[in-house]
């Protein structure tokens, strides 16, 4: 977001790949808190309303979990800077379906791959698209010589098993 030229490339890029993988729409919903800015600027790039949705209720006033203007049955697509799990996404588009939105799908920046947020996305019955991935970063970096082939090893590990990856590595306490 400090980086105007990024911040404009990247706002561009999303909203190619909204109309690319979900045509029309008609709002933009961010999900609280980092995909409320990206949201914003891609809603203003395509010219469209926007809304965001929180992790929680809010615990004063009207208790909303989605905040902007909603109609039912509007299309809608969210926008996420990163995906993990996909869990607080996916939290996001629920409650989205429950205030009767149609979601087209998900955006992101980033995913890491990992096979439980696809397997998350499957059962949602919730598509979802990103600019980059985990293994074209892994493979920008070697290639440009930002990491080593033992460090690129070593990161496909940590990526095939993230949760446990740091029990099995003895590391060196000099």
């Amino acid at each position: 977001m400090s980086h105007p030229a990024v911040r404009t490339y990247i706002r561009q890029k999303l909203a190619q790949l909204i109309q690319e993988e979900y045509g029309a729409v008609d709002v933009i919903a961010g999900v609280a808190t980092a995909g409320i800015p990206q949201g914003v600027l891609v809603a203003q790039e395509l010219g469209l309303p926007f809304i965001y949705v929180r992790s929680k209720a809010k615990e004063h006033g009207t208790g909303s979990l989605i905040e902007g203007e909603i109609i039912e049955g509007q299309r809608v697509v969210v926008i996420e800077d990163l995906i993990s799990t996909g869990k607080s996404s996916l939290q996001a588009v629920e409650a989205l379906r429950a205030a009767g939105l149609s979601v087209a799908g998900l955006v992101a920046i980033f995913t890491y791959g990992f096979d439980q947020a696809d397997q998350n996305f499957a059962d949602a019955k919730c598509r979802y698209s990103t600019l980059s991935n985990y293994p074209t970063l892994i493979s920008y970096a070697a290639e440009h010589g930002f990491i080593a082939q033992n460090e690129i090893n070593l990161l496909n590990k940590w990526r095939e098993t993230p949760a446990t990856w740091g029990k099995d590595i003895a590391i060196d306490a000099e």
